[in-house]
């Protein structure tokens, strides 16, 4: 299985592009990247979502 963007999103399918990847669950990857964002400062994080979503192929 290859790395994607999923169908099942909110924004663009990368967290849950990574769910998949990964074998984990959608929910919880996406409560993991909030909490990373609060404790690590919101921009970077923003920025490294925007990259994978420009980087990461369709499903």
């Amino acid at each position: 299985m290859k790395l994607h963007r999923s169908q099942n999103k909110v924004f663009s399918g990368v967290l849950a592009g990574f769910a998949d990847y990964f074998g984990w669950d959608v929910s919880l990857t996406r409560i993991a990247y909030i909490v990373l964002a609060v404790f690590t400062g919101f921009f970077p994080c923003l920025l490294i979502y925007i990259a994978a979503a420009i980087v990461m192929p369709e499903d």
